[in-house]
């Protein structure tokens, strides 16, 4: 999931530079969404095997 954000990331930077706003705001607001349902779901990974008595690597 890391990975797709950082693809439209790379994506929103591309389209930037070339001139195309709607493609690089759209790609752009597609990496944020996904940045977040990254951390939100390490954040409950976490916490997961926190109750579970599990130490982190």
């Amino acid at each position: 999931m890391l990975y797709y954000a950082l693809v439209f990331l790379v994506l929103a930077i591309v389209a930037g530079v070339f001139g195309f706003a709607g493609i690089a705001g759209a790609s752009a607001w597609i990496a944020q969404v996904l940045f977040a349902v990254f951390l939100v779901a390490l954040i409950v990974s976490v916490l997961a095997n926190a109750m579970r008595g599990k130490r982190p690597i």
